[in-house]
């Protein structure tokens, strides 16, 4: 089911002047690219990228790179299992995961330069810092300026019910940066039963484009809430929304956010939760040919208690949110993802990245949990021009920090820009990217 109206803006009056600017200020201009938007300079392998942005930065120790020899104090409760990589061992909690590792790259030499979420995740998306303003461009924007829309639908999607936030406070590059908000991603939620939710026109009651098939009849009832605006709301409202509008009236379009005709099968193995049917989203999304999508694991960091599909910052009851709720999410929902873009044959067209904004901290801290740590984490890569079943650098005996060469966010940034066609020279005619090198290791 797709939702569009969900929360109320009515007033005595009619439709507030706030609530159609809001709306219109918030719909990205990427539903309608300019026509000169940059193409690729070579080869594309990978035609679309799932960015799977685990937001709140999962444990390395307790997931994709434990360390069963370290103290008491580094290595935590869980067993490890073998892979099907020869020598790699995974934490016992990714089971499903640790029995594809031929189908992926692994990388576990990441560093970031910055330690708060907020900043932390405008490095890990962009790969520069947040100051100065106005930041570089989200990975996403930059695929999104070099391929431009992509049959009726906008070249960049972030899953999530609104902007990633930490608390009340969003990641700065989340969308066009220096290239401008025309490059901002199209924003989508989707909830635990499949319903997807465009919270930018979330703006008329009653309003559901799967059902109404009639144009003249929605036709008539967008016009007749643009006549109840004023005059500025109204030309932004028919500059901005026009796209939108016939994005919504685009039936194929319509089919990709209608999870309901997956058989019941499918949607079960990627499993009834938030990110499971998010995930199924994103997989639809790359079939009806979306450059980019960027698959996050919550909105929001806080991993507060079990029962509460919240993000990875686990700052309390890490273990215990580790067990019961996070990895067993994400190791059903990524392995069901993983497998549909092969048994589908997507893989070899599609780019899969999966990571966070950094580690947590090997020592285990006085609260029972791990903290926040820059200085080394992980990061899985399939599909896409990349060579399955590699393992990438290694972390010292305690997973403290990278024993080989480190791994920054631009270079992912620029791997990513690299298989999806864009080379040095557009790069540089972008003015992106700069000074970022290619993870040649995965290719």
């Amino acid at each position: 089911m797709l939702d569009i109206g969900a929360f109320r803006t009515r007033t005595c009056g009619g439709f507030s002047r706030r609530s159609f600017l809001q709306l219109a200020s918030s719909l990205p201009l990427a539903l309608a690219l300019p026509a000169g938007a940059t193409r690729a300079a070579q080869p594309i392998k990978a035609k679309s990228v799932i960015f799977v942005f685990l937001w709140g930065a999962p444990s390395h120790l307790d997931t994709c790179d434990p360390k069963p020899d370290a103290p008491a104090e580094y290595r935590g409760p869980f067993g490890v299992i073998p892979t099907r990589t020869p020598g790699v061992f995974f934490s016992e909690l990714l089971p499903r995961i640790a029995s594809r590792s031929d189908r992926f790259s692994l990388v576990r030499t990441h560093v970031t330069t910055a330690p708060g979420h907020p900043d932390a995740g405008t490095v890990a998306l962009t790969g520069f810092a947040e100051s100065p303003l106005p930041v570089q461009p989200n990975f996403g924007s930059i695929v999104a300026r070099a391929r431009g829309d992509q049959g009726g639908l906008p070249p960049f999607f972030s899953i999530a019910r609104g902007v990633v936030m930490d608390g009340g406070r969003r990641i700065e590059g989340y969308g066009g940066g220096t290239l401008s908000h025309a490059y901002d991603p199209f924003l989508v939620g989707c909830s635990e039963s499949g319903g997807v939710e465009f919270p930018a026109l979330e703006l008329l009651e009653g309003l559901n484009p799967l059902r109404i098939q009639d144009r003249r009849r929605l036709s008539t009832q967008l016009d007749s809430a643009m006549h109840r605006v004023e005059q500025d709301g109204q030309r932004m409202w028919t500059r901005k929304v026009q796209s939108a509008y016939d994005l919504l009236l685009n039936p194929a379009a319509r089919q990709a956010f209608d999870l309901t005709r997956e058989s019941d099968a499918t949607r079960s193995r990627y499993g009834y939760t938030t990110f499971g049917q998010s995930s199924l989203l994103a997989r639809r999304l790359v079939e009806a040919g979306v450059p980019y999508v960027q698959l996050n694991y919550s909105r929001h960091v806080e991993a507060l208690n079990p029962g509460f599909e919240f993000g990875w910052d686990t700052h309390i009851y890490n273990f215990e949110l580790l067990q019961d709720q996070l990895c067993p999410i994400l190791d059903r929902a990524f392995t069901a993802l993983l497998d549909d873009l092969y048994d589908r044959r997507l893989i070899n067209d599609t780019l899969v990245v999966m990571m966070g904004e950094f580690g947590r901290t090997p020592k285990i801290s006085f609260r029972a949990a791990r903290d926040h740590w820059p200085g080394c984490y992980f990061s899985i890569w399939a599909g896409g021009g990349v060579e399955p079943g590699r393992v990438i650098g290694a972390s010292d005996k305690r997973g403290e920090h990278p024993r080989d060469e480190p791994i920054s966010p631009l270079m992912v940034g620029t791997t990513i820009a690299h298989l999806a066609g864009l080379d040095t020279q557009a790069r540089a005619e972008m003015n992106v990217l700069s000074g970022g090198k290619v993870i040649d290791a995965l290719l």
